[in-house]
């Protein structure tokens, strides 16, 4: 597919995204010892903050697909994007503001120690998506939203970026994408020999050391991954789009990078698994199913598409919903049975469902009433000279 061949949705794509948003779940399960499973569930539990990583790496690929050769102007772009992040990401805030403010005033607990000593800095920096750039104030009111402050970044770099990679060829591209991962691995890598900190265990228990924040939070440690994503989406709009007979060697590796990690995730630094490792492998996966094999057919099953539609207000949510349901339906927080977890699960599908429907879709109308889909990409050889995104 090229730059001024029409582009189809890719239904099974958006199904991925639930199944990255289950996967850091399943990890909050695991790291509040809400769940004691076997050692293959721990395992892959462990690593589930890897699906933050595959979240920077699609938006990177699916922004371009949708963007790149369509001229559309900065206004537009940045209005859409803050249309489709920030009414749920308001939302999440404001359900999870009683308890946070309540524990940070009038509690000792240390996760929320720095937040209780910065609490009018982060009434600034979290409602603006800011908290990324301060490491330490990442966690802070919603854990989780740390990656919409990355996100942000990401949306506002975008258009400019864009403009580098349009012009780019496919082995340029190839470079770029090569060398955006090696960037990111040399930072974790870095990080793990010279252990700045001075941890004595480093993993993901470690809470409030300035410079493990900075590598798995801060936006430009966190930009390679996006560009990576960036790079990918342009190789694929240069491919032939017949070309689906690459897809399942693609995903296949992939997801046996995956695997891989997993199994020996013991024996991988923690800071070299969470922010750079697999980024290669995620997209591999989204590359394969983006040229749409038969096969991947199953991904795009209805019921599956819409929980990748809520997977956004799920990923958002879904630690509130955790703590209230585990303490106020079981009356603890630690160790439960496969049955009460389902329960858990089948109630925040639901919570995130219906906060798209009711509030993230009608919010997006209101916010970006004229949004429409971007027009047909010009020809490919104009688009090398246009400047798409970037006009007043």
């Amino acid at each position: 597919m090229d730059l001024q061949t029409a582009r189809p949705q890719l239904p099974a794509i958006t199904s991925l995204r639930f199944f990255a948003a289950l996967h850091v779940v399943i990890f909050h399960l695991q790291a509040l010892r809400i769940v004691h499973g076997p050692n293959w569930y721990y395992k892959t539990a462990s690593i589930g903050y890897a699906g933050v990583s595959f979240f920077f790496v699609l938006s990177g690929f699916i922004l371009v697909y949708t963007y790149a050769g369509r001229e559309i102007t900065l206004k537009q772009f940045w209005r859409a994007r803050f249309a489709r992040i920030y009414p749920a990401y308001a939302f999440s805030l404001l359900v999870n503001a009683p308890s946070f403010f309540y524990v940070a005033l009038y509690l000792d607990v240390p996760f929320f120690a720095w937040a209780k000593a910065h609490l009018k800095l982060i009434t600034v920096l979290v409602p603006t998506l800011l908290q990324s750039w301060v490491p330490n104030a990442a966690l802070t009111w919603n854990p989780v939203a740390w990656s919409l402050s990355v996100e942000a970044f990401f949306y506002l770099i975008f258009p400019f970026a864009m403009l580098v990679l349009l012009r780019r060829s496919r082995p340029q591209l190839f470079f770029i994408a090569t060398a955006a991962y090696l960037v990111t691995l040399a930072i974790s890598v870095s990080y793990t020999l010279l252990n700045p900190d001075h941890l004595a265990v480093i993993d993901s228990d470690v809470i409030g050391a300035f410079w493990l924040n900075a590598i798995k939070f801060h936006p430009l440690a966190r930009l390679p991954e996006f560009l990576l994503g960036m790079a990918t989406g342009f190789i694929y709009l240069h491919a032939p789009r017949e070309n689906s007979k690459n897809a399942l060697p693609l995903v296949a590796l992939g997801i046996a990078a995956i695997v891989a990690a997993i199994y020996f995730c013991n024996a991988i630094p923690y800071a070299i698994l969470h922010t750079a490792l697999l980024g290669p492998a995620f997209a591999a996966i989204v590359y394969g199913f983006a040229l749409r094999p038969r096969w991947g057919c199953i991904l795009e099953n209805r019921a599956l598409v819409l929980l990748g539609e809520a997977s956004y207000s799920l990923y958002l949510l879904h630690v509130m919903i955790m703590f209230n349901f585990f303490r106020t339906f079981t009356g603890q927080l630690r160790y439960h049975g496969p049955l009460a977890v389902l329960a858990y699960l089948a109630l925040s599908c639901s919570i995130a469902i219906a906060v798209f429907l009711l509030i993230e879709q009608p919010a997006r109308r209101w916010l970006n009433p004229k949004r429409k889909l971007p027009p047909e990409p010009v020809d490919v050889e104009r688009a090398r000279g246009v400047t798409p995104v970037v006009s007043a």
